[in-house]
This record gives C-alpha cells, structure tokens and sequence, in this order.
C-alpha cells in the first residue's frame, strides 16, 4: 500500500498527513522505499486504522 491508498483509506487526507503519519513511532514501518515512494503491508496499515477508530 503507498501513500495514495492511505490517503483514500483515511477519507482523502494530504499526502503530507500520510508521511507525518507515517513518521510517528507507532506507524507501520515500511516495507519498501520504492522510487515512487515508501509501501506499507496493507494489514499492516489496517491493523493501525483498527486500532484509531
């Protein structure tokens, strides 16, 4: 899952809230750092929006 599916996940949130998201300590860590950007397991990412809502 990249930050665009993350965005869309989360009701549209901007790309920038995806990566301060992302930085935060209990944020998924990233699978790859792809050129196009980082990926995430998507049950990962579920698991944390699970978690939040």
């Amino acid at each position: 899952m990249g930050a665009h599916e993350i965005r869309v996940r989360l009701g549209g949130i901007s790309r920038q809230r995806v990566y301060q998201l992302a930085s935060r300590a209990d944020f998924p860590a990233p699978v790859a750092n792809l050129a196009q950007g980082k990926v995430w397991l998507t049950s990962d990412v579920e698991a944390w929006i699970a978690l939040r809502r």
